[in-house]
């Protein structure tokens, strides 16, 4: 049947090098066929002439023109090594990702493997979740590098590399020169980076980081073992921006010589909003300071993407890193390390040690043929809509509640509410409410009470979770992030509303406030008390789990 004839490499845009077809009997457009190509045609042509004695020979070349035109979509993706605009039809994926997998040799015929890993699975269940290909990506010394045993695992990841990088250049950072999926999340690719740092900067030991209060993105700067150096957030208005008097003073008190690099983020809880990444920028190239971006689940905002494109334009940013699950709606456990300068991304891909899973690459793949170019432009579109209704709705469920939407118009995904008028026992009540909506099934919201400590990795940040010491106010955090549904938005909505009431009658019995009205004795009240002692169940739960 189909045979794919040996690959020959290109150079793609960007400078990189993919592979050409494999996939077509024939060679390339503008090329003569080789010998092997000419044995992989001459192979197909004799399969299809076996089929034509068995079967009409007008339904087995309409069957042949059928299956050219699912080639015809791979060569393409190969030849151009970019996102194709409309996604695939299942039954053309599965043939490409079979293709690919019968060229490691663990699927090979007859392949005798003497070695420690040889890519055996004693599961068949396991070797079809995975496509069968066993062999993950890249080699001991570089994730990047192809495995001799295994061409078909690293074309995968050379293909994946390369449509990401096409994604992102479509999400707003078309300067971008290139990018690897890592098979971690973002606060251990963050480290990652750091490390590569290590080496360049020997003497450094501070990182430069405006306060934002995620565990994962401090402990990565713990893990490589540098000293965070918190500057903290300034208020204006309600918003939580950076304090760019405090990262120049900082800079000249430590010296630039001592400071391994400025950490910033991008996408963040409101009322925390993106640091001022383009001033930080030119501070980071006038200082000879590397400057790394936590742009978590910043792909999905054009406005984030914008702050990266503009900040690499006017100053420094060496890479910034993203996470796969909240981008691209894959399973956690990868991130995409990107950068505007190939020889520094090159050389973070070579601190990784080993090989590596190739899980999340094949996940994101398959997300991103199957929806094409056309297809996550039009979630980015929709996320935005979202967030526009998300607002307005929470904007008027607050009002009825005499609280407010906080002005936060530098978040491009993160909400926020006030929750002021909560009564005397108002920290119980705020997180009284965030357990409610946990065991009503609302996930994502948060709510941030006043004085809130927490010591994290041997710090101790007062006001955690607000991103300040001392926010003015406590607050629900609710964010539209891509994939979110107009059904979603109302549903939460309607459960916010159930849960205030909920409370608000609650602190009216504890303080015996004469002529509340009491509502009417209806069976929705009685399910409204009943969830209220599981609510008191599942308290300290709760706060656990915050």
């Amino acid at each position: 049947m189909f045979v794919p004839r040996p690959c020959r490499t290109v150079r793609a845009a960007g400078g990189g090098r993919r592979a050409a077809s494999c996939f077509s009997g024939r060679a390339p457009r503008g090329r003569r066929g080789t010998p092997a190509a000419g044995a992989a045609a001459e192979m197909n042509r004799d399969s299809f002439a076996a089929g034509e004695r068995l079967v009409s020979p007008a339904y087995v070349r309409q069957g042949c023109e059928a299956r050219r035109s699912h080639e015809h979509l791979i060569r393409l993706l190969l030849e151009k090594g970019k996102c194709p605009e409309d996604g695939w039809d299942e039954s053309t994926l599965e043939l490409f990702l079979h293709e690919l997998a019968i060229m490691d040799s663990n699927n090979f015929l007859g392949n005798c493997g003497v070695g420690e890993r040889e890519g055996r699975v004693a599961s068949a269940l396991v070797a079809r979740r995975h496509y069968r290909f066993i062999h993950g990506i890249g080699r001991s010394g570089d994730i990047s590098a192809v495995q001799p045993k295994a061409a078909g695992s690293s074309l995968l990841n050379k293909i994946t590399n390369s449509l990401v990088l096409d994604i992102i250049k479509l999400a707003g950072v078309p300067a971008v020169t290139s990018c690897f999926v890592v098979p971690m999340a973002t606060g251990m690719s963050l480290t990652l980076c750091f490390l590569t740092l290590r080496h360049k900067r020997p003497k450094a030991k501070y990182i430069i980081w405006p306060r934002i209060d995620q565990k994962s993105c401090f402990k990565s700067m713990i893990t490589a073992g540098f000293e965070p150096v918190v500057i903290e957030n300034v208020l204006e208005g309600d918003e939580l921006r950076t304090d760019l008097k405090a990262v120049e003073a900082k800079v000249q008190e430590l010296g630039p010589d001592n400071i391994l690099c400025v950490h910033s983020t991008t996408s963040c809880f409101a009322p925390r909003v993106p640091d001022r990444l383009e001033e930080l920028a030119v501070i980071c190239a006038n200082s000879g300071i590397p400057h790394i971006v936590n742009n978590a689940y910043g792909v999905q905002s054009s406005k984030c993407m914008h702050l990266i494109q503009q900040g690499a334009r006017v100053g420094r940013i060496d890479a910034f890193v993203q996470s796969l699950d909240k981008n691209f709606m894959v399973p956690v456990g990868g991130a995409i390390i990107a950068g505007f300068n190939d020889s520094f991304i090159q050389e973070i891909s070579k601190m990784y040690p080993g090989r590596a899973s190739a899980s999340p690459s094949l996940d994101v793949l398959i997300t991103l043929l199957s929806l094409g170019s056309n297809g996550y432009k039009k979630l980015l579109k929709e996320r935005k809509e979202m967030f526009s209704y998300l607002s307005s709705q929470l904007k008027k469920l607050s009002e009825s509640y005499n609280e407010r939407l906080l002005h936060t118009p530098h978040n491009p995904i993160s909400l926020a509410m006030t929750l002021k008028t909560q009564g005397e026992h108002q920290d119980k009540a705020i997180t009284q409410l965030g357990s409610m909506l946990f065991t009503r099934q609302v996930s994502g919201a948060r709510v941030v009470p006043l004085g809130s400590v927490q010591t994290v990795s041997g710090h101790t940040f007062r006001g955690f979770m607000s991103h300040t010491n001392n926010y003015p106010c406590a607050y629900l955090n609710a964010a539209s992030a891509i994939g979110m549904k107009m059904q979603d938005v109302d549903l939460f909505i309607k459960r916010l509303d159930k849960c205030l009431k909920t409370v608000r009658k609650e602190q009216n019995k504890e303080s015996n406030v004469s002529g509340v009205d009491n509502y009417d004795k209806t069976e929705d009240v009685d399910i409204e008390e009943m969830a209220l002692k599981l609510d008191n169940v599942l308290f300290d739960t709760y706060q656990n789990s915050s």
